[in-house]
């Protein structure tokens, strides 16, 4: 490691907020990628009669664990099922035996249900778990940022670096077509999409990337422009090196530190974006693992203040930690803080 990035990495964990909230993110978000063995409607491990069974990675007939089931798929939450296995063998459950579209029986009152032992975070309006939808809806919408924020960033350096690189012709036309491609009413279009297909994850991720790669046009533009004009980089190009060589070896480095310490903000901007549409009802198709329509049933179910509470607490959490790693960046990459700078 250079000194240099020695410095900023020792700059970034000074920021204990930022530290700590880095770890926690990821803490969070490798828990939620393995959802499935930690909510879930199936054993995670079952043995019937000297024979094993792994319910939460293989689809099974009933047929297949009783020699006297049905040939359809089996409903490890049927009693009859629970009972026999029990008697034969044993089976073991995930901490939350619910998956996130589980509909949950003998409430005992109608939904939604108020927390309990049963369901930590209780129930929505449909009967289903809150903690396991919690725990799939953040995945998703974390899963969902990422993807967002990587690619419209890959496009948004690109575009900017043509712009910034080239100048004259090329950087007027491509900023006359931004000017007017921002303008573009998004909501209107996405509700006249929704109206003509169901909106899926990579349908809302093209049509989302369609307009977010707009966000780190301008810093990378203006880095490029500065950038070209720099003595090192008019000597490689009069010594014959490409242009992409020079954009890509001598130029981007640079600017790619402005660029970093957008990322963080870029990347909750994206989670934001989701939790809205989900709110809106124009995300997710029904049924999803949702943050935001979490909070659509909290708004919708005032005597159920757990649906709206929780909600809340995840998706304003989650901004929270992003925007604390967000500062840390911005202060690793602080020229004031950086050998040489004038801090």
């Amino acid at each position: 490691m250079s000194p240099l990035n020695a410095r900023r990495l020792a700059n970034f964990r000074a920021n204990r907020r930022g530290w700590w909230s880095l770890w926690i993110f990821l803490a969070l978000f490798l828990v939620t990628l393995f959802a499935e063995f930690i909510a879930n409607d199936r054993p995670l491990v079952a043995r019937v009669e000297g024979r094993w069974f792994f319910p939460v990675l293989v689809d099974y007939a009933e047929s297949d664990v009783l020699p006297d089931g049905l040939p359809t798929e089996a409903d490890w939450h049927d009693p009859v099922l629970v009972q026999e296995v029990e008697q034969r063998g044993w089976m073991v459950w995930p901490p939350i035996p619910y998956a996130h579209a589980t509909i949950v029986r003998d409430l005992g009152r109608p939904a939604p249900a108020p927390p309990s032992a049963r369901n930590w975070l209780g129930t929505d309006d449909q009967a289903r778990d809150v903690l396991a939808r919690v725990i799939y809806g953040f995945r998703i919408s974390v899963l969902f940022g990422f993807t967002l924020t990587i690619v419209s960033s890959v496009i948004g350096v690109a575009a900017g670096a043509v712009q910034g690189y080239y100048g004259g012709t090329t950087d007027l036309l491509f900023q006359r077509f931004i000017e007017i491609w921002s303008g573009m009413p998004q909501l209107f279009l996405l509700i006249i999409l929704a109206s003509i297909i169901t909106p899926s994850f990579w349908v809302l991720l093209v049509f989302l990337l369609l307009f977010s790669w707009m966000g780190l046009t301008g810093v990378v533009r203006a880095e490029f422009l500065r950038g070209r004009n720099l003595d090192y980089v008019r000597a490689a190009r009069a010594l014959g090196v490409a242009d992409a060589r020079l954009m890509v070896r001598h130029i981007l480095p640079n600017a790619m530190v402005a660029t970093l310490t957008f990322l963080p903000f870029i990347l909750s901007g994206s989670v934001t974006v989701l939790a809205s549409l989900d709110f809106l009802g124009f995300g997710l198709p029904p049924g999803s693992p949702s943050l935001g329509e979490l909070l659509s049933q909290g708004k919708n179910n005032l005597q159920a203040p757990w649906l709206a509470f929780t909600g809340f607490v995840v998706l304003g959490g989650v901004l929270t930690l992003l925007i604390f790693v967000g500062e840390a960046v911005r202060d690793a990459f602080d020229p004031r803080k950086l050998p040489g700078g004038g801090g």
